[in-house]
């Protein structure tokens, strides 16, 4: 069974997604951890009722993004993570990360990569018309949202929808398609 750690800035509605795809069965994984750069973001409370373990880190109480990953790193080989899954974590990873889970992070981005990187991709179709946008998984790089493409699903706009009805239709597509990619590289990784 692949063991996660989940990195998660926010509200945890894609961590949510994936402990209980792992609940229902459709995801053969364990998380044994749960990391946040935020005090106050939701995610924390809903790990902690799963009782799996947290990491809450302030970056400005480090030296330099070196010093918290290398943290971060320790608290990950400690519990021995496997892979490193991005769900509304708004941090690049540095080199440390990388380094030591080389094609082992994902990210979830809320658009049709290479479109609309970087935050509030929701906004940037929304201010853009596009009739289309979507979501991706990728692995990850030390670009914003370049690491190569692991699996699309469009999403399509309509004339009268607002901000938030595509936002609403885009997190019911990434909690289908996050567990999936993620079972599909655990079959991956016992068939090796």
């Amino acid at each position: 069974m692949m063991n996660l750690a989940i990195f998660a800035s926010g509200t945890g509605s894609n961590f949510d997604a994936i402990m209980t795809a792992i609940e229902d069965g459709k995801l053969e994984a364990n998380v044994s951890l749960l990391v946040s750069d935020r005090i106050d973001a939701g995610v924390i409370e809903k790990a902690q009722r799963r009782q799996i373990d947290t990491v809450v880190f302030n970056p400005k109480s480090f030296a330099n993004k070196e010093a918290f990953e290398k943290a971060l790193l320790k608290d990950c080989k400690d519990r021995g993570v496997e892979w490193i899954i991005l769900a509304g974590y708004m941090r690049l990873i540095g080199s440390t990360l990388l380094m030591a889970y080389e094609h082992r992070i994902l990210n979830i981005h809320p658009s049709l990569l290479p479109a609309f990187p970087g935050k509030d991709a929701i906004g940037q179709a929304y201010d853009k018309q596009v009739k289309l946008t979507g979501v991706t998984v990728h692995y990850v790089d030390d670009g914003m949202d370049t690491g190569p493409i692991i699996d699309q699903e469009a999403v399509r706009i309509h004339e009268q929808d607002t901000k938030d009805d595509i936002k609403q239709k885009i997190q019911a597509v990434e909690h289908e398609l996050y567990p999936r990619v993620i079972q599909s590289l655990t079959i991956k990784e016992e068939s090796r």
